[in-house]
This record gives C-alpha cells, structure tokens and sequence, in this order.
C-alpha cells in the first residue's frame, strides 16, 4: 500500500465504528482511515435530537410574557437563528478531526480550555441532561397514570430510571449508533408532531389578546428577554465538532454548516412556534396535562409518548457530548466512563427539580444563566475560526506539553481569555433575570441584551487582541497537514 492510499478517507465505517459497537475513540484524534460518511448524516443527527418537547414549552413561555401572538412568533424565529452559530462552530470537524472541546484548546490554551471551555461544556450539558431526564420523566407519570396507574414515588423513580438507562445506552455505543438510529427516531418523532400541528392548528385562537400586554418601549424590552430564552438552547449546542469530526477533512464547509443548522432550527422553530399557537387556547403553565384540552383523547397518549422519547433523543447528544467535554478536562476516564459520570449527575439534578423544587422555576433559572455565558462563547469561537480560516490540526491539539502549538503562556492563551471575560462581563451588566439584573439593563428600561451585546463585546475584544498580538495566538496559527486539506 503506497503513502496515498494509507491516508485515503474511508467510505465505510471501520469495524470499530459500527453501530453494533461501542466507540472506542474519546476525544482522540481520528485517523483518515476511518473517516466516513456525507454531510446529510448531520442533519438527521440533529433532527432527531431537536424535535423535543422543550421548544413548545418555550413558546408558550414567550406568549407568557405578555406578547401577542404574531409579536411571539417572531421572537421564536429571532432566537432561533443562533442554530446558524452552531452550524458555523460544526466546521472544524472534519479539518480537525477532533471534537468541540479539544478544537477550543487553540483558543483558551491547554489548561485555560480545561475550565473556560470543556469545563463549562460539561457543567452546562449536565443541566440540560436533566432538564431533559426531567420532561421526559414527567411525560411518562402523566402516561402511568392515564392507563390508570397509581404513580407512588416507587414508580417515579423506577420511570425516571428507565428514562436514564434507554437514554445513556445509545450514548455509550457512541456516534455510529447515533447517526443509524437518528433517521427511525426522526420518522417516529415528526410522525406524532404533525399530528399534534393539526390539532394545535384548529384550535389556534388568531384574535388572541394577552392579558396586560406591555405597550410602546416595553414591548421591545419584553421582547428581548424572550429572545435571550429562545436563544438559551441553540447557544448551549456550541459542540458541532462532535458529530462531524468522522467527516473526510475535504467535505464541503457550507454543506456541513448548512445541515447542521437547518437540522436544529427547523424542529426547533416549528415547535416553538405550536407552542405560540397553543398558548392562545390552554394554559401553557402546565402545557403536557393541558394538551388534553385541544387533542382527542385517543390520540393524547401518544403526545406522552413521543414527550418522552424526544427527550431521550435530545439527551443522546447532550450526554454523549458531556462525555467528551470530561475527558477533555483531563479527567482520566474513557469515554463511556465519562458518560456514566454523566448519567449519575443528571439523574441527581433531575430527581431534585421532579421531587424537591419546582420544576418549571428549576427550568427559567438555568436558561437565564446559561446566556451570560454561552454567548460570548459562541461569538470567541466563530470569530476564532474566521481568523484563523479554520486551520486547525488536530494532531497539534493534542500536544499537551510545554513545547507545544497551544500552550501559549503557562498553558493559557490571555487575549483570548480577555476577550472572553469582556463579553461575559458585559453580558452580566446587560442581563435580566428573576435572581439578578444588572446596570445596564435598568438603563435600558429592563431589556436583556445579553445575547447581542456579550457577542458583540467578545468579538470586537478578540479582534483588537488579535491585531495588537504579535506571538501568542497568531504565531500558533495551524498550518494542516498535506493529508489534512481544507477542501
């Protein structure tokens, strides 16, 4: 075998990678060998995890607030369009050949990348694991008792137990079982969904009117705060590289953004958007028991059911990312360990928000946390991947010695962790929360700015940074491989 065909991508999987087998590779790199597979595969992936029962509840969250109807419908498209960001963050991938949380070395540095990118991952997957654990549990009580069960705490728990384990089993077999299994859950899932469209739909009031609506400046202020929870989850999704990392390193850029992107924004706008619809007919503070109302009841059993599986395809990636985000804080576990971890701290946060605090209060604080700091993360990634026009080696990423491309100083890169301190200052003084608000936002007449002016912040630092730096970051700029190539 001549040095050509040793580096030539495969167009099957390896054994290794088969969906019958548990993943050996964690966040190591991934040879040419194995690489496999079309950019569609990634919008399938993300289908299946984004056509849960979160995103309608989120609707009926904005309508909530107080906007009318079309005024609701428009933030859920608004904040929907940061999916584009997670489109843009899955193209270092396949040049890189490794995942989110190790590409985000070349930013943070060796150690700075432990807390300010996989450690801040894994923290922020573990809460939407259980809020996830959380729904879908919660379907399966209302589903018990439907069929006329006696739901005791005993059953609860066994539920949510079930829940976990049909859960994190597809995420330790790992990536091949997730891209086979992403197109059957996809089918099913869609299936329910537009039956639930058609109900949701007849029953739609286009006359509604809010109850005190905000008028004149205000609406533009409520409007924000529910742009900044809508954005909450695209934002939370910064781990593209996950999934398109066994892509051959000359697949098309815009494709691999392109599916990504469209595999989450559709689902989760159009769900958004039936929560909106729902909103103006029941009570969208408890929306699963209230569905009822505006369904047959033949057909409301199954709305339980699909809650409950979209969660657990949701949580699939959400833990299998989780496990990548471990590891690549230097815990020294193997993947599927780094996913057991997982499962034990999700269940614990879930379990808490089901038996001990309220649930849809449990929900609220973690989105309007998680934006503070997800955005400028975003925004410091993007604009890391322009600047250095997606050179990044995945070879060198994996060199954590002194000597190193991506040590930087001590193990830290400063203009980027500047620049990223900066933009989430800058997000805590434009928040507004139900715990805390900042100065800013006061000033503002009570608008969360969050997910505009954090981003903004962090890029326009980074690139004052970038321009002023003369080693440092420009210096460590990856020159791939000859059989590593952009195109």
């Amino acid at each position: 075998m001549d040095a050509g065909q040793a580096v030539r991508p495969a167009t099957t999987p390896a054994p290794s990678e088969a969906a019958t087998h548990i993943e050996t590779h964690g966040i190591d790199h991934i040879p040419l060998a194995e690489r496999h597979g079309r950019p569609r595969e990634l919008f399938w992936v993300w289908l299946a995890a984004n056509v849960t029962f979160l995103y309608f509840v989120l609707g009926g969250v904005v309508l909530m607030l107080g906007l009318n109807l079309w005024q609701s419908v428009l933030v859920v498209v608004l904040g929907n369009l940061y999916w584009i960001g997670v489109g843009a963050l899955a193209v270092t991938g396949p040049v890189s050949g490794t995942p989110t949380a190790v590409v985000t070395r070349a930013m943070f540095g060796i150690r700075g990348n432990r807390s300010l990118s996989a450690g801040i991952g894994w923290l922020t997957a573990i809460c939407y694991e259980a809020i996830n654990l959380a729904l879908g549990a919660a379907a399966g009580f209302a589903l018990a008792e439907h069929f006329g069960l006696t739901v005791s705490t005993l059953i609860k728990v066994l539920i949510l137990a079930a829940t976990a384990v049909l859960t994190f089993t597809v995420s330790i077999f790992g990536h091949a079982a997730i891209v086979k299994v992403s197109p059957y859950s996809t089918a099913v899932l869609s299936a329910v969904m537009v039956g639930l469209a058609v109900f949701v739909i007849a029953h739609t009031d286009p006359q509604y009117v809010p109850q005190g609506p905000p008028v004149g400046a205000d609406t533009l202020t409520t409007a924000t705060i529910g742009v900044a929870v809508i954005a909450a989850v695209p934002l939370s999704w910064a781990n593209g590289a996950d999934y398109s990392r066994y892509l051959p390193p000359s697949t098309s850029k815009t494709r691999v953004l392109t599916c990504t992107a469209l595999g989450g924004f559709i689902p989760a706008t159009v769900l958004g958007i039936l929560g909106v619809l729902s909103g103006t007919r029941i009570d969208m503070a408890d929306p699963q028991a209230n569905l009822a109302e505006i369904v047959p009841g033949w057909f409301y059993p199954l709305v339980l059911a699909v809650i409950g599986l979209s969660s657990i395809t949701n949580n699939v990636l959400t833990s299998y990312s989780s496990g990548l985000c471990l590891q690549s804080v230097g815990v020294p576990v193997s993947r599927v360990g780094a996913v057991f971890i997982a499962a034990v701290a999700s269940v614990a946060l879930a379990a808490y928000a089901l038996f001990v605090d309220d649930f849809t209060a449990s929900l609220s604080r973690i989105l309007e946390v998680t934006v503070v700091i997800l955005a400028p993360s975003m925004a410091l990634f993007i604009t890391d991947i322009l600047l250095r026009r997606n050179a990044y080696d995945g070879i060198d990423l994996h060199d954590e010695t002194p000597t190193g491309r991506y040590w930087y100083q001590a193990g830290f890169n400063l203009p980027c962790i500047m620049a990223f301190a900066a933009g989430v200052a800058a997000s805590v003084l434009c928040v507004n929360t139900t715990a805390f608000q900042g100065p800013l936002s006061r000033l503002l007449g009570d608008a969360d700015l969050t997910f505009a002016v954090g981003p903004a912040v962090t890029t326009a630092v980074y690139l004052l940074l970038w321009r002023r730096d003369t080693g440092g970051v420009r210096s460590a700029m990856s020159t791939p491989r000859p059989e590593l190539p952009l195109d």
